[in-house]
């Protein structure tokens, strides 16, 4: 009887945990999607982002979900240029304001920003910011940077290196 008592006490310690994590989890995903909104200028529910990695570096992809949502079209299209501007040069303060902190891989990337290359490339319903870097540390900093934005943006992309589209 102890036993049995002593188990499902810890079996439900552990689900209060997994519950409280999960509650804390949504919290975050709900914070960086209204930071998201507001930094990029577009809707979350409106476009969907990628991130994928790719042997010499990797994209960063943003579509309109509806392929008639001018709107989002248009402010994805403003928006992917000024990223891969501001990150050609080094700032990440675009992503540090969205997720509250500073992304895995941004400290490398700022110190070698003259060994990545990022260049925008326009998609009939948005865009997508490619990374190139002949550079070892720098394309480990890439690969950091985009798993991490697959997890906290909670895309669901695969976070091995793969072939570009």
């Amino acid at each position: 009887m102890k036993t049995t008592i002593m188990k499902t006490t810890t079996a439900l310690a552990i689900l209060g945990i997994c519950l409280g994590a999960s509650a804390q989890s949504d919290a975050h995903h709900d914070q960086v999607n209204k930071n998201g909104d507001h930094v990029m200028g577009f809707s979350h529910e409106k476009t969907t982002h990628h991130f994928y990695l790719y042997p010499d570096g990797g994209a960063i992809q943003v579509e309109a979900n509806d392929p008639h949502d001018a709107e989002s079209r248009d402010q994805i299209h403003a928006h992917l240029p000024h990223i891969a501007k501001m990150f050609s040069a080094g700032d990440f303060q675009a992503p540090m304001l969205v997720h509250s902190k500073t992304p895995p891989g941004v400290p490398a990337l700022e110190r070698l920003k003259d060994q990545v290359k990022y260049t925008y490339e326009e998609l009939p319903k948005g865009g997508r910011v490619r990374i190139v870097t002949p550079n070892k540390e720098a394309l480990d900093a890439v690969y950091a940077f985009l798993r991490f934005q697959i997890e906290d943006h909670k895309t669901g992309d695969s976070t091995k290196v793969g072939k570009p589209e």
